[in-house]
């Protein structure tokens, strides 16, 4: 299994020159990370970098927002079909690879965006590059979690069965809907993610691999078209009441994934002064008085 500095060590993949040296975060998702699929010809790789410090503070590179000439700034490099032919005793193997600015992969995560969510908890074995930075966000990753999951979840499942019912099957899921009627792999993925965000409302936490049977059985066919439609219309209505129910955070807790934004990005850089100015809680209460008074009228 390769990572991205071995991808691009062996001329498949070309991000950013500085890119492979500051990878803190990599892990394989899909079918592997989910436990329902031993095929490992096809590997979707997730994570997160550390760009150069004016990436992320343009006025250190004189740069004025909103003024003049706007350098576009690194958010994410994405590159799909890496075909090593070598790997699986001459089989060969595919990747599709996504390494995110780890500032973009933390305000994805704390939107409860189902990708970034499955990218922390993905089982240890799926992990092929973490550093203590990455360790340090694997180690906090439940403070990302609140009541927001079920709507990103629930759409996205939404999204899954939309295109199972209407879009037009083309390459391997036109062989899947000859074999079974319809598209297995898009049904499994409704499953799953109704499946995930039960545990999350539940629990506060998530084992991607806890319901494998359940979605390997659907990907099998043991399923029928009106079951999984039928499924999705139940699970909406008792996840609709766990909702009310959980515990969970209405809404993401921003200062303390911001408080270890910072703390990732320090241990990276070195000291962040002169880069960023972290107010206490006084100068917040100043801040936020003087909102209030801007906005009362002139009496």
């Amino acid at each position: 299994m390769r990572n991205i500095r071995a991808l691009t060590e062996l001329g498949l993949a070309k991000p950013p020159r500085w890119l492979p040296d500051n990878v803190h975060y990599e892990t394989q998702m899909g079918s592997v990370s989910y436990g329902v699929s031993s095929d490992a010809s096809d590997v979707d790789l997730y994570g997160f970098c550390i760009p150069p410090k004016e990436q992320i503070w343009p006025h250190l590179a004189g740069e004025i927002p909103g003024f003049g000439r706007q350098v576009k700034r690194f958010e994410q490099y994405q590159q799909h079909h890496l075909h090593d032919p070598s790997e699986l005793s001459g089989r060969g193997r595919t990747y599709d690879v996504t390494i995110f600015s780890i500032v973009k992969f933390f305000q994805l995560a704390m939107e409860n965006n189902p990708n970034m969510v499955d990218a922390l908890f993905t089982p240890t074995t799926c992990v092929l590059t973490s550093t203590r930075i990455g360790q340090h966000v694997r180690e906090q990753r439940r403070i990302f979690l609140h009541k927001g999951c079920w709507h990103k979840f629930k759409g996205y499942a939404y999204s899954q069965l939309h295109a199972m019912q209407n879009k037009k099957p083309e390459g391997k899921r036109l062989e899947l809907v000859e074999q079974f009627g319809y598209d297995v792999k898009y049904a499994y993925h409704v499953v799953r993610l109704m499946g995930e965000v039960e545990q999350i409302l539940e629990e506060g936490d998530l084992d991607l691999q806890r319901n494998r049977e359940q979605l390997k059985s659907i990907r099998r066919g043991e399923w029928s078209l009106p079951q999984v439609r039928e499924y999705f219309e139940r699970r909406e209505r008792d996840l609709e009441r766990l909702y009310q129910e959980s515990k969970l955070p209405h809404g993401p807790d921003e200062a303390k994934i911001k408080t270890l934004l910072l703390e990732c990005l320090e241990e990276h850089y070195g000291s962040l002064e002169g880069a960023v100015v972290v107010p206490d809680r006084a100068m917040l209460a100043l801040r936020e008085i003087r909102e209030v008074l801007d906005r009362v009228p002139d009496l």
